[in-house]
């Protein structure tokens, strides 16, 4: 599926240019190819700081058995949806603290937390070259991670004069949740996962009164604090992280400056082995975009959406939720030219807010995340994401009617 799609990018884009009629064209795409492999391996260059701090402080709360806490909450759950992972896998702590990174919006967070996830599953997969079922589920979660305090994008809103940046928040909830529960239900379908048990059913309503409650609090607030609050609230919970980990390294008499280090290390190697993985995806998304071939698939749905009779309000904000899942800077791009073109507060800028912060970008992930591990075949994992990421951009759209 992976080796077809990427073969797509570079054959498309070269048709649409063949037949586009711009002489420039073929500038634009060498340009595109270029610039995009250099990209590539900024962000790698960039990831490596971030891979060494939370991978040294990962390895302080597994040597502490702080992780080993943390798992033991959800194993009932892990034990019901991964039931191919052994009970005492330290891949399970590593799980739950990428997922209450996504939660919090800690990104910088989140991504080493994964990696060491995903290394700690490969480490008991029977077929390294093919994704465990664990690992399609891990990774479909990750790419559309429910995320309670969307920060960046509030503040996109607030520095293009929106006289209410967080009016978006309750529907990026509402549409992010969305996205995760169709996630999760298409990979539980395709592995035939029992999720009508108590177990899951149990959990998954706790989640979802986490999620009801945090809106409500939110809510309650005056609209002028709700921006202020969650930045506060996401950065105090950080640095808290950060101490807690080591405080409880010291109380377990470890020497939490050495065992840092020794984690650490792995940041670097980790970087290293993803730079090939993230230039192949990049470059085919980038020279996909530059041929052209991107705006013909814009306009031909808002032909169809008119064509149809349904309202085409929607529709400058489309470029954001199709470059979503591609990429997550040419997305955030596209959010801010469509605030910047039709106004912060105008009905597109909130659609493509929302579908910004609806989903995560599926091609960047699944290229980290497998490739981290040497992962060729994913199996399952694009098309049920890319399912999520569908879903969240429907509700996103529906949610910005309904909010608006």
């Amino acid at each position: 599926m992976l080796n077809l799609l990427w073969a797509s990018f570079f054959i498309i884009s070269f048709v649409v240019a063949l037949f586009s009629g711009r002489p420039d064209v073929w500038n634009v795409l060498s340009g595109a190819l270029f610039s995009s492999a250099k990209t590539a391996f900024e962000i790698s260059l960039n990831l490596t700081g971030i891979l060494c701090l939370w991978l040294g402080l990962l390895k302080i709360a597994e040597s502490s058995g702080l992780t080993a806490v943390l798992s033991k909450a959800l194993m009932p759950l892990f034990k019901k949806i991964m039931p191919d992972v052994p009970s005492d896998s330290p891949a399970f702590g590593s799980i739950v603290m990428n997922m209450a990174a996504n939660f919090l919006g800690l990104d910088n967070a989140a991504t080493p937390m994964g990696l060491k996830a995903m290394e700690q599953l490969q480490a008991i997969n029977p077929t390294p070259e093919r994704a465990s079922p664990a690992q399609v589920l891990f990774m479909v979660i990750n790419s559309s991670a429910v995320t309670l305090i969307p920060i960046t994008i509030l503040m996109y809103r607030a520095e293009l004069g929106s006289t209410n940046p967080s009016a978006v928040f309750i529907p990026i909830l509402f549409a992010t949740s969305a996205s995760t529960l169709v996630g999760f239900l298409s990979v539980a379908v395709v592995q035939r996962l029992n999720i009508f048990n108590r177990v899951v059913l149990g959990y998954l309503l706790f989640f979802v009164g986490i999620i009801a409650g945090a809106a409500w609090y939110f809510l309650s607030l005056p609209e002028a604090e709700r921006y202020q609050t969650s930045s506060a609230l996401s950065n105090a919970l950080l640095f808290g992280i950060v101490t807690f980990f080591i405080a409880w390294g010291l109380v377990k008499r470890l020497n939490v400056y050495e065992t840092f280090i020794a984690g650490a290390k792995e940041g670097f190697s980790v970087a290293v082995r993803i730079i090939p993985y993230l230039v192949a995806m990049l470059v085919g998304i980038a020279v996909f975009r530059a041929s052209g071939a991107m705006d013909y698939i814009i306009n031909g749905l808002a032909y169809a959406c008119g064509a149809l009779g349904l309202n085409t309000d929607f529709v400058p904000a489309m470029p954001t939720a199709l470059l979503k899942p591609l990429s997550g800077s040419g997305a955030r791009a596209m959010m801010i030219e469509t605030m910047q073109t039709y106004g912060a507060d105008s009905f597109a800028g909130f659609v493509s807010c929302i579908v910004q912060g609806s989903t995560e970008t599926t091609f960047y992930v699944l290229a980290v995340y497998f490739g981290s591990v040497k992962i060729t075949k994913t199996g399952a994992a694009l098309p049920c994401a890319l399912l999520a990421d569908a879903a969240g951009i429907i509700a996103a759209i529906y949610f910005g009617y309904l909010f608006y």
